[in-house]
C-alpha cells in the first residue's frame, strides 16, 4: 500500500487534524459554520469525501470547529477543508488565514493538551472534554472511526484525566461561565442586591447559576423554552421559572441578562428590546451572550443604556486566567508527555506487526 510523502521531510503522511478556533478566526465566522449533533450525519461523510479522510472526527463547540483524521493525502486535507465549508454552509471566506493544519505528533499533541482544557479560551475549563468526547462518541456511531482514532482518542481522554486529577488547573474560574459570572461583577463591583436573568436553562446556563450563588444576587429568573426544566433548575438554586414568552417583558425589571440558548437566530434584537429602554428610566441593561451562534444581535450595543459583551470579549479575563495558571500549564504539559509517547510506541508497534505505511509518518520528531 502505497501512501503520500513530504517531500521537505520525507516522512509518510497519516495522521492529520486542523480547523478553525477562537485564537485566528472571530465570532461572526465561527458562529456561522458551526455543527449541531444533528449535523454530523451529513457532515461527516462530507468531511471524508472532500479531505479524502480513511477516518474522521468533527469537533464543533463555542470555540472551535475542528476535525482529526486519517489520510492517505496531507496536501487534500489542507485544501479540502474550505469546500468542505463552503459545500456545507455555503459560506464563502479565506479559509486558510482563520484555519490551523497539523500533522503527525503536533496532531496528537493538540488533542491531548485540548481534551485536558489547555487549549481552551478559559484555561483548565472542563465542558471541553465531555465535548470531544461527544464528538468521538457520535463519529463511532457513524462509523467514521477506525483502529487509529479510536486508539488515539482514548488516550487522549485518559491523558486528561490524569493531567486534571494530578495538578490544580481546574480549580478557580475555569468555565465560560464563571468568567461571564466575574465580568458581571467587574461591571458592578458587587452583585450583592443585583438582579440577573438567565436565558436558556442547558449546561452553559446550569454552571452559570452555580457560579452566581452566594454573590448575593437578590432577584434570579431563568427562562427557557421547556418551561419544566427551569422550574427543575430553581428547585435547586432558589430562584424564580418563567415561561419563554415572558422573558423579553420581564428583561425590563433586571440589571444583567446572561444568554446561552441553542436557537439558531437572534432571540433579542433593536426591535424587541427598545420599548424597553423607556421602562427602564435611565438604568443601564448589561447583555452577556454565551451562545454561539449568538443569541442578541449586535446591533444592540447601539442602543443608549444597553451594554452588550459576547463570549469573545471575555478574553481579557481569560488572559488573566492564563498567567495565573502558568506553572499548572507546564505542569500538565509534562504530564501528558508520556502519554504522547506511549500512543507513539503502540503506532510504530502496530506498523511493523503489520505490513503498510509508516503509520506516524513525522510523529516520532517533535
Amino acid at each position: 500500500m502505497k501512501w503520500t510523502v513530504d517531500r521537505r521531510t520525507g516522512d509518510m503522511q497519516f495522521l492529520v487534524g486542523g480547523g478553525l478556533d477562537f485564537e485566528k478566526s472571530p465570532l461572526e465566522i465561527r458562529e456561522r459554520i458551526a455543527f449541531g449533533s444533528e449535523d454530523l450525519t451529513r457532515a461527516l461523510p462530507l468531511l471524508r469525501q472532500q479531505l479524502g479522510l480513511e477516518e474522521a472526527v468533527l469537533v464543533s463547540t463555542c470555540n472551535r470547529v475542528e476535525y482529526v483524521g486519517i489520510t492517505r493525502d496531507a496536501m487534500r486535507c489542507r485544501t479540502g477543508w474550505g469546500r468542505f465549508l463552503e459545500s456545507y454552509h455555503g459560506m464563502y471566506a479565506d479559509w486558510e488565514a482563520y484555519s490551523q493544519f497539523r500533522q503527525g505528533r503536533a496532531c496528537v499533541h493538540h488533542l491531548f493538551e485540548l481534551v485536558s482544557g489547555l487549549r481552551s479560551m478559559v484555561i483548565g475549563e472542563t465542558e471541553i472534554f465531555g465535548q470531544v468526547k461527544a464528538a468521538y462518541e457520535a463519529a463511532h456511531r457513524l462509523r467514521t472511526t477506525g483502529l487509529w482514532l479510536n486508539r488515539l482518542f482514548q488516550a487522549s481522554f485518559s491523558a486528561a484525566k490524569a493531567a486534571r486529577s494530578r495538578t490544580f488547573i481546574t480549580r478557580g474560574n475555569v468555565s465560560v461561565s464563571s468568567v461571564a459570572v466575574e465580568l458581571a461583577e467587574r461591571l458592578f463591583g458587587d452583585l450583592s442586591g443585583r438582579s440577573v436573568m438567565v436565558l436558556g436553562a442547558g449546561e452553559t446556563s446550569e454552571k452559570t447559576l452555580r457560579a452566581l450563588e452566594g454573590r448575593g444576587v437578590s432577584l434570579l429568573i431563568v427562562a427557557n423554552r421547556t418551561y419544566g426544566r427551569a422550574c427543575e433548575l430553581m428547585k435547586e438554586f432558589h430562584g424564580e421559572a418563567i415561561l419563554w414568552s415572558e422573558f423579553l417583558e420581564r428583561s425590563a425589571e433586571v440589571d444583567i441578562v446572561i444568554s446561552s440558548t441553542s436557537a439558531p437566530h437572534y432571540i433579542l434584537t433593536r426591535e424587541k428590546l427598545l420599548p424597553l429602554l423607556g421602562r427602564r428610566k435611565g438604568d443601564p441593561l448589561f447583555l452577556i451572550d454565551l451562545a454561539v451562534p449568538r443569541d442578541i444581535d449586535p446591533s444592540v450595543h447601539a442602543l443608549d443604556g444597553l451594554y452588550l459583551y459576547n463570549i469573545d470579549d471575555l478574553q481579557a479575563i481569560a488572559r488573566q486566567n492564563l498567567e495565573d495558571r502558568a506553572a499548572e500549564i507546564a505542569r500538565c504539559r509534562r504530564l501528558l508527555e508520556p502519554y504522547v509517547e506511549r500512543f507513539a510506541i503502540w503506532a510504530e508497534q502496530r506498523r511493523k506487526r503489520s505490513p503498510g505505511p509508516d503509520v506516524m509518518g513525522d510523529f516520532r520528531t517533535a
